[in-house]
């Protein structure tokens, strides 16, 4: 139900616009963001938006990162620029109610898609 599309392999100081899109039964109202996770780290915090815009950013990736959403197609769209070795790792797409602070196992999660960023 979350769709996600973008990743690959890309030289330090590259960019790579990544997409997920979200199917019909997913409420556009839901928080949409990405995660991102490697072999030695939980998964953390990317980026997420609102249905209104307001934004969340992981400091890692602040002024390099710009996450945006299409509310009509239910598609979030994550720009990485400026992209480092330590930026590879699966990010993965999810969409949870606005009242969580966080998503949680249970709410909607994409398959992953890998990015490697090679110095």
């Amino acid at each position: 139900q979350l769709v996600e599309s973008g990743g690959g392999l890309v030289q330090a100081g590259g960019s790579l616009r990544l997409s997920c899109a979200a199917s019909d039964t997913i409420s556009r109202t839901n928080v949409m963001g990405w995660y991102r996770q490697t072999p030695q780290k939980q998964r953390e915090l990317v980026a997420t938006i609102t249905s209104g815009g307001r934004t969340n950013y992981a400091d890692s990736v602040k002024g390099r990162f710009t996450i945006s959403r299409d509310n009509p197609k239910n598609t979030v769209y994550l720009q990485m620029n400026i992209l480092k070795p330590e930026d590879t790792a699966v990010y993965f797409c999810t969409a949870y109610p606005l009242w969580r602070l966080s998503p949680t196992a249970g709410d909607y999660w994409g398959q992953g898609t890998q990015v490697t960023v090679s110095s």
